[in-house]
């Protein structure tokens, strides 16, 4: 099942025969299986942030080599055609759900409106994941892409708030299970994902 979401923002579901369902197993090309995990690629140690850093995380990393996972990166802004570096942006008017529906927008630091990019990104990384057969996904915390139960305010201001960012939203309403780094350290995570 693949999850398309048009540009009037409603998510719409389809099945397709080129694309599988989520999961933990993918034909590997030496025909065995390979077992992966979509992660955000600045956790991985990819200079992918806005700032035009990462945000490397060895935790991260370790919980992927214990359970056999391999990553498949992913950074939501580049692949909606955001640069890097780029202005920060956030979420004004809900989350990440209801930037999907159409009623919430992404604007950058400098008052520009990228929800269209946001969406796009959110996309081409679900399509990644039903590629891969990603069954999970380990994202960055509180990215207004990638926060699974916290993102930025909205307002540039610091804080954050509760909500999913875009692409988690995406990934959670195909079925993926959605963890942030800041989560890997937890024992009920560890455990409750047996692999």
């Amino acid at each position: 099942m693949t999850i398309a979401v048009p540009a009037d923002g409603k998510t719409r579901n389809h099945r397709t025969a080129e694309a599988p369902s989520p999961g933990l197993h993918t034909d590997s090309p030496g025909g065995g299986t390979a077992r992966k995990a979509l992660v955000s690629a600045c956790l991985l140690g990819s200079a992918c942030r806005y700032d035009g850093r990462d945000c490397a995380d060895p935790a991260v990393r370790r919980f992927l080599e214990s359970r056999g996972l391999t990553p498949v990166p992913v950074c939501p802004e580049e692949l909606g055609g955001l640069g890097t570096p780029r202005p920060r942006a956030e979420i004004r008017e809900g989350d990440g759900g209801a930037v999907l529906a159409g009623r919430g927008r992404v604007f950058d630091f400098e008052g520009r409106d990228v929800t269209g990019a946001f969406i796009a990104g959110a996309r081409a990384a679900l399509e990644l994941a039903l590629r891969h057969r990603c069954g999970l996904a380990v994202l960055k915390a509180g990215s207004p892409s990638c926060g699974s139960v916290r993102i930025s305010a909205g307002d540039f201001s610091g804080r954050t708030r509760a909500g999913s960012g875009v692409t988690s939203a995406l990934l959670k309403s195909a079925g993926i299970r959605v963890v942030t780094e800041e989560d890997i350290p937890e024992e009920d995570i560890l455990d409750s994902f047996n692999t």
